[in-house]
């Protein structure tokens, strides 16, 4: 589990194709350890360190992950926003994040607000109804907060300490991101929704309320 809150942008310095798959070296920079075995956030994607290149780490990359994130178009030379697992003791500065990513969202629009950039990006489909207003998605691994939503389309606003220290300062319009949900939306449709029948005030009666 992460927090969104990036720790370090590393490089895809190698990709290597595989038989069901491919794999690539990350290079984190300094100061940034892992071990084998470690669950490590590449752009909001969690991924576990497969074997170490010096302090490199190579990470496999399933067909299932590939369909689901931009890593099945991502090259050699691009930067990814890395945060490695929490820990128990750690403060959560953000939100939960799993690392699972639900979809790819596209960059609509990116517009200046003072200091501050207000990005306008399309979900897909399915993620319409995890958008709500006020609540926490996570863009590329990072911890943000929706302004407004208008069916599939939503838009956030990016601290210049979020552009500084991030990968989404090289973003642009028409770059596709990786999109994860709040787990808190997921679990109320399941439990309120899928199943057992939806919300009603029959339902809520059977419930107790």
């Amino acid at each position: 589990m992460f927090t969104g809150l990036i720790e370090r942008v590393g490089t895809i310095s190698r990709i290597q194709p595989l038989s069901s798959g491919k794999k690539i070296l990350v290079e984190p920079g300094k100061d940034f350890q892992t071990a084998l075995g470690d669950s490590v956030a590449v752009d909001g994607a969690c991924f576990t360190v497969a074997s170490k290149s010096g302090n490199s780490f190579w990470v496999g990359l399933s067909k299932e992950s590939l369909s689901r994130t931009t890593f099945q178009s991502r090259k050699v030379g691009e930067r990814v926003n890395l945060e490695r697992a929490l820990k128990l003791s750690d403060r959560l500065g953000g939100h939960f994040v799993l690392g699972h990513i639900d979809g790819v969202g596209k960059i609509k629009k990116l517009s200046r607000a003072g200091e501050f950039q207000e990005w306008e990006l399309e979900a897909p489909e399915d993620l319409k109804r995890y958008l709500v207003e006020k609540g926490a998605i996570a863009i590329d691994g990072i911890s943000l907060t929706i302004n407004r939503v208008s069916g599939r389309v939503f838009s956030v606003m990016l601290i210049p300490e979020t552009l500084k220290r991030t990968a989404l300062g090289g973003k642009k319009v028409g770059d596709p991101v990786n999109l994860e949900a709040d787990l808190l939306g997921k679990y109320v449709e399941k439990f309120l929704g899928k199943g057992r029948g939806a919300l009603s005030l029959e339902r809520l009666k059977e419930e107790g309320f």
